[in-house]
């Protein structure tokens, strides 16, 4: 029996949540246009910018998911976990350290005077994430990380992608609404004090992480 056959699903759920908030939340390219949109269009145009770019996040997590199914299937003690979970850790780390040195001002784009519909808005925060296959990347340090990926448990595995989603979206749903109430204070410098918050966090959760996996502590 290995520690796979021990999960819950309300396990791998959270685990989803926390990897969908951690997904989304860098400052990329979506995530300054979501906010340029909330300012210039209105929250809920912000907000479906957002959706747009969780459809994107769920496919690239579906893409990642599989490919390190094959990986994981190896994993079956301990051992082999533990380098797995470091590993991911510091690749976290770096992705952490690397969004806090990125100055996310550079995305900025002009405004766009059309409001356009809230679909149109939707898709085009699907294709903006959806071109940068890099967050495969991301995806594969959360995943081993929070050790996502749970082979031949096809219904756990899609509640922990259920999980993926609702963290994604709450994320957006959340910094819409941060943006909206605070549009008359914002600025460029608030962006950059935000992705620098993010970048903090981010290297934060990967610390934590690295210091249980080395402490044997399980945050499985």
């Amino acid at each position: 029996m290995t520690w796979f056959d021990s999960i819950s699903a309300l396990d791998l759920f959270w685990k989803g949540l926390i990897v969908g908030i951690l997904a989304s939340a860098p400052m990329g390219p979506v995530g300054v246009l979501c906010i340029q949109r909330t300012l210039n269009k209105g929250r809920w145009y912000g907000f479906v910018t957002g959706v747009g770019a969780a459809a994107s996040d769920i496919v690239y997590a579906l893409i990642t998911g599989l490919g390190m199914r094959f990986v994981v299937d190896f994993v079956d003690n301990d051992r082999n976990m533990f380098y797995l979970q470091l590993g991911g850790s510091v690749l976290l780390f770096l992705f952490g350290l690397y969004t806090f040195r990125t100055d996310p001002t550079q995305s900025l784009r002009p405004a766009s005077k059309r409001r356009g519909t809230l679909l149109h808005n939707a898709i085009t925060g699907f294709v903006v994430t959806f071109s940068n296959p890099l967050i495969i990347f991301l995806f594969i340090a959360l995943f081993a990380r929070f050790a996502f990926v749970v082979p031949n448990h096809l219904l756990l595995q899609a509640v922990g992608y259920v999980g993926l989603v609702g963290g994604a979206i709450a994320w957006w749903f959340a910094l819409t609404y941060v943006i909206d109430q605070v549009r008359s204070r914002f600025d460029t410098s608030g962006l950059r004090i935000v992705n620098r918050l993010i970048g903090s966090v981010v290297m934060l959760v990967s610390a934590v992480g690295m210091v249980a996996t080395l402490t044997g502590l399980s945050l499985r």
